[in-house]
């Protein structure tokens, strides 16, 4: 595979991988069920977010506030894929953590969006806790934009020198 089309298979695993975690905990685990993985730090638990991320707005989430969602999503969605291929017109001078960056951000994005049109909401299974402390669950899609938005800040910390 050229090494141009790399961000693109690596957005698309993301969305895949993001699609099947979902899958199987919606058709397994019984809504706001859980199970502790390690006791006192991490469960999986069904939930479902119709909000924005870490379920902010997600009490107050209207239909149109839903649909203002999903059209403010798929600008963005177009902007980072016009980013990226960009970028992937002149890969021997960028560094690979834009490119990949970009890309795991595009390929969660793709994840949460299918899941706000599809099904109004997005499903949240990963829930992180310290005693009483519990971090807002989250998902694949969720993780893959967290670690691209950080590589995201490194190349921009790194061009600055």
């Amino acid at each position: 595979m050229s090494p141009r089309y790399r961000p693109y298979a690596l957005s698309a695993a993301i969305f895949v991988l993001d699609r099947l975690t979902k899958w199987w905990i919606e058709s397994h685990v019984s809504f706001y069920d859980v199970y502790k993985v390690i006791p006192g730090f991490f469960q999986i638990v069904h939930t479902q977010n119709r909000g924005i991320a870490f379920g902010i707005f997600n009490d107050g989430a209207s239909e149109s506030s839903s649909l203002i969602l999903i059209v403010f999503s798929v600008v963005i969605l177009g902007f980072i894929s016009a980013l990226l291929w960009h970028y992937a017109r002149s890969i021997e001078n960028e560094h690979w953590t834009l490119r990949y960056g970009l890309a795991l951000v595009l390929g969660g994005a793709v994840g949460n969006v299918f899941d706000r049109i599809a099904r109004g909401a997005v499903t949240d299974f990963l829930d992180f806790y310290w005693g009483h402390w519990h971090f807002p669950s989250f998902n694949v899609a969720d993780s893959a934009i967290t670690i691209g938005a950080g590589l995201l800040l490194l190349n921009l910390w790194a061009s600055k020198k």
